[in-house]
This record gives structure tokens, C-alpha cells and sequence, in this order.
């Protein structure tokens, strides 16, 4: 995909995203903004106004659990992801960096009813400068996509990028300390309205 391609791409998962979404609306302004007005490429890493990062929640509904990796770097859980390439669709590229940070490959995209991979969610964050890379502060815009996959497969961390790998009950996900975990666990919850409360109690 060129990048005007990629921008009318990104540009039409908001919108979508944001007709599902309407209260995060305001919470989404920088990143409409960048997409609708910056000149420079807004998937390129240098750009350092703010980028386009992708990411991937993979639930095993079954199991209630949620796949995570702890992050080398920020030394926090975090779902699988990272920077874009520029190149492919944002969905793909969101698959792949869960496949490799984390080595399961038997990851689907879960079902949208209107036939669509929009996002599951998007995260604007504030990414402080980092000098020994040449980076000054700028954001992240992660789009983030919902996938299925079964808890029992093997796990094969990228031991470059991650400290570790984990299948993590949703009720410890909502847990951990930043509100989109919440927020993005009440959307799983959503997705299962037929489970019962104790289907939903956090495993051991």
C-alpha cells in the first residue's frame, strides 16, 4: 500500500471506530488531526509529531484469559505490538507483531458483524524523548485489533523485545494500572453477553 493509501485507510478505521465509539471522540483528536492535516508521513517512526503504532488483543473466550507480554523496555504488561512498516493493511500488521512477540501462530481475527476488521480500540499516548535513540517526545496512535486463539498453544516469546509471555485472566487485564485495560476489558465482556457470572470468575 502506498502511503495515501494507508492514510485513507487508517482514516476510514477511525471513522468506524469512532461511529461505535462516539464518547472517545475528543479523546481521539490529535490522532484525526495528524491524519487529516500532517504533510509528513504519518506511519514513518521519524515523524516525530506522533506515528502510527498497531497492536493486537488475542482473547481466548473459553478460558477467559488474555494474551500479554511483558515488555523489555517499559518493563510493564502490555499486549503484543509495535511500530508500523508502512506497508500492509493495519490489521496485518497488528497480527503479525502478535505472532512474532509471542510465537502463537493459530491467531483469527474475531468475527465483526458487519463484516469489517475495524478496530477494537485506539490508544493515543504520550511518548517521552529519548535521547539515545535521537527521539524528542511525540505520540503514539495504536491501533489495536481483537483476535481469537486457543490458550493451549506453545508459547515462543521474541526474547529480544520481551521479558516474558502470558496467557493473563481478564480480571487481572482490567487490573493492570492504565484505564484502557478496563475500558478494553468491559468491551470483551461485551462480546459474551450469554456467559454467566461464574463463567466469568478469574481463574487461578
Amino acid at each position: 500500500m502506498t502511503p495515501a493509501d494507508l492514510r485513507a485507510h487508517a482514516l476510514d478505521h477511525l471513522a468506524q471506530y469512532l461511529a461505535a465509539f462516539p464518547e472517545e471522540r475528543d479523546a481521539l483528536d490529535a490522532l484525526a488531526t495528524q491524519l487529516a492535516d500532517d504533510p509528513a508521513d504519518v506511519f514513518a517512526r521519524a515523524n516525530m509529531r506522533g506515528h502510527v503504532t498497531t497492536s493486537g488483543i488475542v482473547y481466548d473466550v473459553a478460558a477467559d484469559r488474555v494474551l500479554m507480554i511483558h515488555h523489555k523496555v517499559l518493563d510493564r504488561w502490555l499486549q503484543p505490538g509495535g511500530h508500523h512498516e508502512g506497508q500492509d493493511r493495519l490489521e496485518v500488521s497488528a497480527a503479525r507483531e502478535v505472532r512474532e512477540e509471542t510465537g502463537v501462530d493459530c491467531v483469527e481475527p474475531w468475527p465483526d458483524p458487519s463484516g469489517r476488521s475495524r478496530p477494537f480500540d485506539i490508544e493515543t499516548h504520550a511518548i517521552r524523548a529519548n535521547p539515545a535513540k535521537g527521539e524528542g517526545d511525540h505520540w503514539h496512535h495504536d491501533f489495536i485489533y481483537l483476535f481469537r486463539a486457543d490458550s493451549t498453544q506453545a508459547l515462543a516469546p521474541q526474547w529480544e523485545e520481551v521479558k516474558g509471555v502470558r496467557w493473563m485472566p481478564r480480571a487481572d487485564f482490567a487490573a493492570l494500572p492504565s484505564a484502557r485495560f478496563a475500558r478494553m476489558s468491559e468491551k470483551l465482556l461485551a462480546l459474551a453477553p450469554a456467559r454467566t457470572p461464574a463463567d466469568l470468575a478469574p481463574s487461578s
